[in-house]
């Protein structure tokens, strides 16, 4: 069974007096520790179908289910807890607070758990371990470089454990040389934790880490690439 189940998604707004629909009427499984990677043109609806896989958005129509609980009927309250112990985001230009040291900003996420401080401690400590970050706890974001930023980014992203990890574009802002650790990063925490992971991008050489390539246009699924193992990615 699959984590995610998307049957007939779709999601509308209005602009003025017309309609603008980024996603209509998709039919979509992820399976559960997949790497899967969203490409398309602008507006093609990748963007807004990772927000409504991380609640951050809410269907207009179409069922939307994860692990068995369907997203489409929580009201924003329900979506709001079930999206903090359930999903990690990986932003672009990372949404880093900039008065808080790193170790500070991956905390953030846990100050919404039922945790004590030394709990909380112990996770950001493994967090930035993992990212390979440690030894930057407490340099504040201008004082690092972009894929460190990142790197704090995806340790806040994981700190709280959760189910899926939902990246919008975040290799876009790195030289290649950075955008290959951070591509080889997240293949890792997808492999070696199992983290399903699902990553939008406009780069067709990052789609290399990933198992499988969904291909987005006008809202609708094109096009799915076979699933290939990752470890045999070159980034270049």
């Amino acid at each position: 069974m699959a984590l995610i189940e998307c049957r007939k998604l779709t999601r509308s707004y209005q602009k003025g007096s017309s309609t603008i629909t980024p996603l209509s009427s998709l039919d979509l499984d992820v399976e559960e520790g997949s790497f899967t990677a969203l490409m398309g043109p602008s507006g093609s609806g990748k963007t807004t179908l990772l927000n409504l896989v991380a609640g951050i958005d809410t269907p207009t129509s179409g069922t939307l289910t994860i692990n068995g609980i369907r997203l489409d009927r929580l009201s924003h309250a329900q979506l709001a807890h079930w999206r903090a112990e359930n999903v990690g985001y990986i932003f672009q230009l990372y949404n880093l607070i900039p008065v808080l040291t790193a170790y500070e900003n991956v905390e953030l996420p846990l100050l919404l758990h039922d945790l004590t401080a030394a709990e909380r401690h112990g996770k950001v400590a493994a967090a930035l371990e993992l990212v390979g970050i440690a030894d930057r706890h407490d340099h504040y974001p201008r004082q690092l470089s972009g894929g460190q930023e990142q790197r704090v980014a995806i340790a806040r992203a994981i700190v709280s454990d959760p189910k899926i990890i939902v990246a919008d574009e975040p290799t876009g802002d790195l030289d290649r040389a950075a955008a290959a650790e951070i591509l080889t990063l997240l293949r890792a925490i997808n492999r070696d934790l199992g983290r399903t992971l699902i990553m939008v991008t406009h780069d067709s050489k990052t789609t290399k880490y990933a198992q499988r390539t969904l291909h987005l246009d006008k809202g609708k699924l094109l096009e799915v690439e076979s699933a290939r193992e990752p470890s045999s990615a070159v980034h270049r």
